[in-house]
């Protein structure tokens, strides 16, 4: 699943989602750095937990980040399958 992030540098998120674990993840622009480290941390991890985890996070004075988008990205792909 494609997911084009809103009001944040990162401007695309793949996600795929397999037996209820993130089995790809890919994210187009953003801090590259931190984002190939959360990369790392989630993949093979259950989805739902993860986006839990993310949901929320801010960057600076954004009320959104890379993470909450990438955490939203998880949910609606979890949405498409069920």
């Amino acid at each position: 699943m494609i997911y084009i992030p809103k009001g944040v540098c990162s401007r695309q998120i793949e996600v795929e989602i397999k037996d209820g674990l993130i089995s790809k993840l890919e994210i187009i622009g953003g801090c590259n750095g931190n984002l190939q480290g959360i990369r790392k941390l989630l993949l093979n991890q259950p989805a739902e937990p993860a986006a839990e985890l993310l949901a929320g996070t801010t960057c600076g004075s954004k009320p959104t980040s890379c993470p909450d988008q990438i955490a939203k990205a998880i949910r609606l792909c979890l949405a498409e399958q069920a």
